[in-house]
């Protein structure tokens, strides 16, 4: 496992808001509207390379292709993706259970779950009719293209592009295919396991998104308890190192946050209860929300949790939920602080989530998100500068 020598290097969780030019695009697509297909290629191909070049020049370190390619939600694009699902409008799961948020502040989440940008038709309204296998084949190699063709471009150390966990899939009625949901996760998981394969033997990173593993606890207790939430998620991530098999763990990101939502989060599952679940993934780097106010506090678990060896911590030292830009002097605070718990030289600065959660919705105002960025940059650098001893060049 490569290690930090010099200096934090920086970068984020993927998802960028796509610009106007490209999201015509990807409304079309979604709206099943008549496009020039080929236009559509050229603009996108043209989008990463900029946002590419955008992130370079900011001082990111460490870049993805902005999720550019994903038409539709972070985690329901793989339903396009996969073999033996097709869409029906008329095939609606069974509604998840109301957060806490949600049962606590009614007249907030009446008025904020409907401003947010969310079509409940990108997320439900698939079903499985026969077993599942990969189809994205030509989506995820035009992604792969597009990234390693404007990594040419640039210096910066690498480069990664995401895709969701198992147990973030949602949207699927399954019930007609399959005699369990674990069954037909599994399922989902060799599928995924060939999404995975073919953006590492790229020579691309690989980012695993689950969302859904943190977020559970909001919905299960109560009524349930930790321990019920701790089983079902331990069986997730049980999931997740199937997909992951024979893969190099290296070249593997394991990103969790608490809902890219700007909300209260009182009923979010304690870091310090789930940490141990979260590091039983078969991945080099985990990528943990932690400047949500709601958490910001719980860099304490590192006290008593021991980074295993030659693993790599990402932060969030930046939140994607408000506009308000952190200082780099506080962005270096977070980095220090957890440097000198874990190891400077397992630790890279990045974001609580992403910035945008599909292309038609986003967190806070583009210009915006480049001044996070910004100050991600700064603040590592100043941070590497304590850490090390001396200024810290780029």
């Amino acid at each position: 496992m490569p290690t930090n020598t010099e200096r934090i290097p920086t970068t984020h969780v993927g998802s960028l808001i796509r610009p106007p030019r490209l999201r015509e695009f990807l409304s079309a697509i979604r709206e099943h509207a008549a496009h020039d297909e080929a236009a559509f290629e050229t603009c996108l191909r043209e989008s990463v390379f900029e946002v590419v070049a955008r992130q370079a020049q900011t001082g990111i370190d460490i870049v993805s292709d902005g999720e550019f390619g994903k038409p539709i939600l972070w985690n329901a694009y793989i339903n396009e993706r996969l073999a033996g699902v097709e869409k029906d409008p008329s095939a609606v799961p069974a509604p998840f259970p109301p957060s806490n948020d949600a049962r606590l502040f009614p007249e907030f989440w009446a008025d904020y779950a409907s401003s947010q940008g969310f079509d409940h038709n990108d997320a439900v309204g698939f079903v499985a009719g026969g077993p599942i296998s990969y189809r994205g084949h030509a989506a995820i190699t035009r992604d792969i293209a597009n990234l390693t063709a404007a990594l040419g471009e640039v210096d910066v150390s690498d480069g990664f592009l995401t895709a969701v966990a198992p147990a973030s899939v949602s949207g699927i009625r399954w019930e007609d295919a399959y005699s369990s949901e674990e069954d037909f996760l599994y399922a989902v998981a060799d599928a995924l396991h060939e999404e995975y394969r073919l953006i590492i033997e790229s020579g691309l990173m690989l980012q695993v998104d689950d969302a859904f593993v943190p977020w559970m606890y909001d919905l299960m207790v109560p009524p349930g308890t930790l321990e019920d939430y701790r089983r079902w998620a331990s069986s997730r991530v049980e999931m997740v190192n199937h997909a992951l098999r024979g893969l190099p763990p290296e070249r593997i990101r394991y990103h969790i946050c608490w809902g890219s939502f700007n909300a209260p989060h009182v009923g979010d599952v304690p870091a310090a209860d789930i940490i141990d679940i979260v590091l039983a993934v078969n991945a080099g780097w985990y990528a943990i929300e932690m400047a949500n106010p709601r958490h910001e506090h719980e860099w304490r678990v590192w006290e008593d949790t021991k980074l295993p060896e030659g693993k790599v911590l990402i932060p969030g030292v930046i939140s994607h939920a408000t506009n308000v830009v952190e200082h780099p002097q506080l962005v270096a605070e977070r980095l220090e602080r957890l440097g000198r718990l874990v190891g400077r030289e397992n630790v890279a600065g990045g974001t609580d989530c992403g910035f945008a959660q599909g292309p038609f919705i986003q967190r806070v105002h583009p210009t915006i998100q480049w001044a996070k960025l910004e100050a991600l940059a700064e603040g590592a650098a100043i941070a590497s500068g304590r850490l090390w001893g001396e200024p810290a060049l780029r």
